[in-house]
């Protein structure tokens, strides 16, 4: 197994099926944030990580070294020379009004010393309600 998981070189030794098959993606995805092996999560094994389970958990880590933080893309979706497109993808424009409310909020944090560390989020109306009668 681990030998087809990790090819070194190509898409960053991620191997093909986490490529071609979103299930199982999202599958190692959650074995991932849960910290299980993968045959656990199908409901197949103790607990233990079988030599599968750490090939399968070494291969999602290089996919997910693979994908761009910013756009979600890997480099060898765009390069030809590796059977990629150079016109892969197209862009869209989303409004988020979430995101929206947080950069009209962050125009008001002031500039230097007294910014520092400001963050801004969204709480639900609900809840800043309940805290703001508290």
């Amino acid at each position: 197994m681990a030998g087809a998981a990790a090819q070194p070189g190509i898409d960053g030794g991620c191997g093909k099926r986490l490529i071609s098959d979103p299930q199982f993606r999202a599958e190692l995805e959650l074995c991932d944030r849960y910290r299980i092996p993968h045959s656990q999560f199908l409901g197949a094994s103790d607990g233990r990580w079988s030599e599968a389970d750490r090939a399968k958990a070494l291969a999602f880590q290089a996919y997910r070294r693979s994908v761009c933080d910013s756009c979600g893309t890997r480099s060898a979706e765009w390069d030809e020379g590796l059977g990629g497109d150079r016109y892969a993808y197209v862009t869209t424009t989303v409004r988020c009004v979430g995101c929206e409310l947080i950069a009209a909020e962050q125009d008001q944090v002031p500039e230097g010393p007294d910014g520092y560390g400001v963050r801004i989020g969204l709480v639900p109306r609900t809840v800043w309600e309940q805290q703001q009668g508290a």
